[in-house]
């Protein structure tokens, strides 16, 4: 009688947890401007996903924050662990982050993934290239090509994001780790962008060559960049970063530029206390738009696909606080209009399907990957 009992219960439980996870997994219609949208989840099992990158064959990499590399298919299958990824520092916001393509590689098959890595004094952002084998189950003869310096304690603003511009430069966006003030000095990596050759070497025309710490920097004075995308029209780098109690912003990093952080920002501290508007200092370089109360950007994209007739040409932006996508309308470098895609999760990253849907990746411990497709 008693096992009869537990059978029947575990039976129901069974239902129930099938019925729940048929309901997670149903598409839903989502209301917006031009028109609706059918969200379904594509891909799910995945730990704190972080990072994707489309291959040729409509498969997709995709890292998870605890320090995997995975292969996502074309229909949405989740294989095992990639062999060969680095030891990464797994603690707070540090982590296996961003995975990119290099331009060449159909021929080459190489693949660039930034982490945090630990070592003396602490934790920094590195990144590092390997060869995917053929069948994408192992990277073979992993490179470290930067060294985020100098390393710092703590477990926060790692950035990072990896960008690879037409002519091949890899822009590596790079947070200041908590320690604020050093965001100011180029002598250092921290706060900052760089620029580099894909093998890691340094651009000659880089803005600050010659000058000591300072020649892989484009760009400086930046808080916790975990957002870039490079232009389609224009070939320029686009990025938006965090600000802290307010104050998010999107720019277009110029070569030696100063942005200002943390002597200027749109924010406040998370004290409460006051930090001057960025207008107050003209001699930094200013942002194109802000975002108070934040969005928390991370990960974005310039939609080029023709599902969405409407969305070309416009910036996707992830937003973790804001639980959506930020969809965001340009006229050159002047926002023009912006509508938030509420998905009720923490967006972390976003890709362009071969088939011109769009693939948001949610950070969860549960994560799962949706995909937008128009309703009709």
């Amino acid at each position: 009688m008693r096992a009869a009992v537990f059978l029947a219960l575990a039976a129901a439980v069974a239902v129930a947890r099938h019925e729940t996870a048929t309901a997670q997994d149903s598409p839903r219609m989502l209301d917006t401007e031009s028109g609706p949208v059918s969200v379904e989840v594509f891909a799910g099992g995945l730990e704190h996903p972080w990072g994707a990158a489309l291959l040729p064959d409509g498969d997709m990499l995709v890292t998870e924050r605890p320090g995997r590399l995975r292969l996502v298919s074309a229909e949405g299958a989740v294989g095992e662990p990639i062999e060969g990824v680095p030891d990464v520092f797994a603690q707070g916001q540090g982590g296996l982050l961003d995975v990119a393509l290099d331009p060449d590689f159909a021929t080459n098959r190489t693949v660039y993934l930034s982490f945090a890595e630990e070592r003396e004094g602490g934790a920094a952002t590195s990144v590092g290239r390997g060869r995917l084998n053929d069948d994408a189950t192992a990277l073979s003869d992993f490179k470290i090509i930067f060294r985020q310096e100098p390393a710092a304690s703590g477990e926060n603003h790692f950035g990072s994001r990896l960008a690879f511009a037409p002519d091949g430069k890899l822009f590596i966006t790079l947070g200041e780790r908590f320690d604020m003030q050093e965001a100011q000095d180029p002598a250092n990596h921290l706060g900052t962008i760089v620029r580099l050759n894909p093998d890691g070497s340094i651009p000659d025309d880089n803005p600050f060559v010659g000058r000591e710490g300072a020649d892989e920097i484009w760009s400086y004075g930046h808080r916790n960049v975990q957002s870039a995308a490079i232009h389609p029209e224009t070939d320029v780098l686009w990025t938006a970063e965090m600000g802290p109690m307010g104050g998010d912003e999107l720019n277009i990093p110029e070569a030696g530029k100063n942005y200002g952080w943390p002597a200027v920002s749109w924010g406040r501290h998370y004290t409460g206390e006051r930090i001057p508007d960025p207008p107050s200092r003209p001699e930094f370089a200013g942002s194109i738009h802000s975002w108070t109360p934040v969005i928390s950007p991370s990960g974005m994209m310039f939609y080029t696909g023709d599902l969405f007739a409407d969305w070309r040409g416009d910036l996707l932006i992830g937003g973790l606080s804001v639980g959506g996508i930020v969809r965001v309308q340009t006229d050159g470098q002047k926002v023009t209009g912006e509508e938030v895609l509420s998905l009720e999760a923490r967006i972390r990253d976003l890709l362009q399907a071969s088939d011109g849907s769009v693939l948001a990746l949610i950070d969860a411990a549960s994560g799962r990957i949706l995909r937008l497709r128009p309703a009709n």
